[in-house]
């Protein structure tokens, strides 16, 4: 664990794709019937800006756990990466998906 990074912030990028129906809301074309992804960035974006955690994991399984507590929300992939966090790399991070589980 590199000290600067934690009195640093760092530059996080989060790729989701989330697992849902969306049939209703593709039929009905209204906002009430999707998922509210800016309520659900609003969130995630507090909770990673707050967040103590020493690992880009522990960061991943946080936002998984924000998106699957949405009712509509089956499952989740999460990409979080680093830029420039190696040298002669974009970036460097972890990719997870998590589902409910039933």
């Amino acid at each position: 664990m590199n000290e600067e990074e934690r009195r640093n912030k760092q530059d996080l990028i989060t790729n989701l794709a989330i697992l849902t129906d969306l049939r209703k809301a593709g039929k009905s074309d209204r906002f009430g019937d999707a998922v509210d992804y800016r309520a659900l960035k609003k969130r995630i974006v507090a909770m990673v800006e707050g967040s103590h955690d020493y690992l880009v994991e522990a960061l991943a399984e946080a936002v998984a756990r924000i998106c699957r507590e949405h009712a509509a929300v089956a499952g989740v992939r999460v990409r979080m990466e680093k830029p420039s966090a190696r040298r002669f790399a974009r970036s460097a991070g972890v990719e997870i998906v998590r589902r409910k589980t039933s």
